[in-house]
């Protein structure tokens, strides 16, 4: 069967100022520097205000943790010249070493390890397409939001791969494909952060947040499932939000303008070879053996994944600490199989040739983390972050705002930043080590700064024409209407960047309200 919608309208309509404001938006984004460069000039800015804090004596003072002897002691804390003699030394001396022990490169890379596999061999993929073949034409909606939420286990794959098929698959329903685009989209973006196992973000943020938070603490961690709780119950949250603006809002708007052409029924996402059948079941069958396997080995009281020493399975246990490789080992070993089975591995040459090209494929990242794990370190060496931190704590206690206003504001000012800077661990890098020190001063943990940082990077995606897909939707968009640009992007996308915001700023208000653990063993307050 074939969609064809009769164009009623086509006047030119003047811009709204709103559409003003965006346009401002846009020539200010464009102008920014790489970011790689931009943290090389954060650097030396770091550089010279530290030198202009030393010689004006700036200090503050409050209770901090003792790195000698990890006792809360009340200190005084001056700025530390990074320009001197010393400062310049350390410099030269520790760039490798701020390189290498950057908490969020390994964790990162080593996920990539089984993620990146799992993409070039087709298993992401087949596991779409028969989600497709079992779900009903009602539940059509939720099932793309759902599945381009959860697609961010793959980090950035389903900008490439979900959005573009959740058109296809509304298409394949008779429904109209830029309703599936933006359904998919809000999803992948929109949702980012939302997940209901842990994803590369996690462990990426976590990273970020655990060397911001020694800045106060040395010795505290933030885990990679710190936010594991809130986020299954964001996922849901955004599945339902997304399906009733989808089918309420959006598709009934878009119904009334006109596509190109006549487009076709597509039966291709309905299909799977007998080959890609028989790999995705033997693939599936070794996912959940996998699963099986770690939870014998962490159920038992004695079990293997357990804290030696107490038999805890959150604190400190291989479990915890490990849950990076294991999610790359469960990852890589399905997708090898399906691989092998479905014929996209002929032997162990392409598999390791896959690896090759996740790691090819994060070189930006690597090049990034350089200069951030140089400007994380200045901070912290210079002290500048821990007297920000004192000083806005001071602030914030003389203010007396409560700790959920305080949250909310936060998750604005963070959906505002996105919209200048799309990348969420580039953010995150500069604003953890001001805001997550600060709100610990005041009682607020990290994983909690962390959970309203991310609601705010997510919700704004979706409207920033510097997202670094959103050039690429477009393209997506014009397949449909060759007339869609950034504007019919933007338009469409409004209504889920403002209702995920509210919806997801009151679900943090409630989790703060009755006190729910964010994570395993993981509290909203110091």
């Amino acid at each position: 069967m074939s969609i064809i919608v009769k164009n009623v309208q086509s006047q030119r309509e003047k811009k709204s100022f709103f559409q003003k404001n965006l346009d401002m938006i846009e020539r200010v984004g464009n102008n920014l520097p790489h970011p790689i460069t931009l943290f090389g000039l954060f650097c030396l800015a770091i550089m010279v205000i530290s030198a202009i804090c030393s010689v004006m004596g700036v200090s503050a003072t409050g209770e901090l943790i003792d790195r000698t002897t990890n006792e809360i002691s009340q200190q005084t804390i001056t700025a530390v010249n990074l320009l001197s003699r010393e400062g310049i030394v350390y410099m030269l001396e520790n760039a490798v070493n701020n390189f290498v022990t950057f908490a969020p490169l390994g964790m990162v890379l080593v996920a990539m390890l089984g993620i990146g596999v799992a993409e070039g061999s087709g298993y992401i993929s087949a596991l779409l397409k028969k989600s497709v073949q079992v779900t009903p034409a009602k539940l059509v909606t939720p099932m793309v939001i759902f599945l381009g939420v959860m697609s961010n286990i793959a980090s950035d794959a389903g900008y490439v791969v979900l959005v573009p098929l959740g058109a296809l698959i509304f298409m394949s329903f008779g429904r109209h494909p830029l309703a599936g685009l933006a359904a998919g989209f809000a999803g992948v973006s929109g949702g980012f952060s939302a997940n209901l196992i842990v994803g590369t973000i996690d462990p990426m943020l976590a990273g970020l947040s655990t060397e911001a938070a020694k800045m106060i603490d040395p010795n505290y961690v933030v885990s990679p499932t710190a936010n594991m709780f809130f986020m299954m119950v964001s996922t849901f949250l955004i599945t339902g939000l997304g399906w009733f603006i989808t089918d309420k809002i959006v598709e009934p708007r878009l119904s009334k303008h006109s596509l190109e052409k006549d487009i076709k029924e597509d039966n291709s996402l309905k299909e799977l070879s007998k080959k890609e059948q028989k790999a995705l079941k033997m693939a599936n069958f070794t996912f959940f053996a996998l699963i099986a396997l770690v939870a014998v080995l962490t159920i038992p009281q004695n079990g293997m994944l357990r804290n030696a020493e107490t038999g805890s399975i959150i604190d400190h246990s291989p479990l915890m600490n490990g849950v990076v490789p294991i999610l790359t080992i469960i990852f890589l070993v399905p997708s090898i199989v399906y691989g092998k089975v479905a014929g996209v591995f002929n032997n162990e040459k392409d598999v390791c040739a896959s690896l090759e090209n996740a790691m090819k494929s994060m070189g930006a990242y690597i090049a990034l983390s350089f200069v951030a794990a140089q400007f994380v370190n200045y901070f912290s060496y210079t002290n500048l972050g821990t007297i920000l931190a004192l000083k806005g704590a001071e602030l914030l206690q003389s203010l007396n705002v409560s700790p959920i206003i305080l949250m909310i504001l936060f998750v604005l000012f963070t959906g505002f930043i996105n919209l200048f800077m799309g990348s969420a661990s580039a953010k995150w890098a500069i604003l953890a080590p001001v805001f997550l020190p600060m709100f610990m001063k005041v009682g607020i943990s990290p994983e909690l700064t962390q959970v309203a940082y991310r609601i705010g990077d997510s919700t704004t995606n979706i409207i920033s024409p510097l997202m670094s897909y959103f050039a690429m939707i477009v393209v997506f968009a014009q397949k449909y209407d060759k007339k869609a640009g950034i504007g019919t992007i933007i338009s469409t996308m409004v209504p889920y960047s403002v209702i995920f915001l509210i919806g997801w700023s009151i679900l943090l208000a409630i989790w703060m309200v009755t006190g729910l653990p964010l994570g395993p063993g993981v509290s909203l307050t110091m």
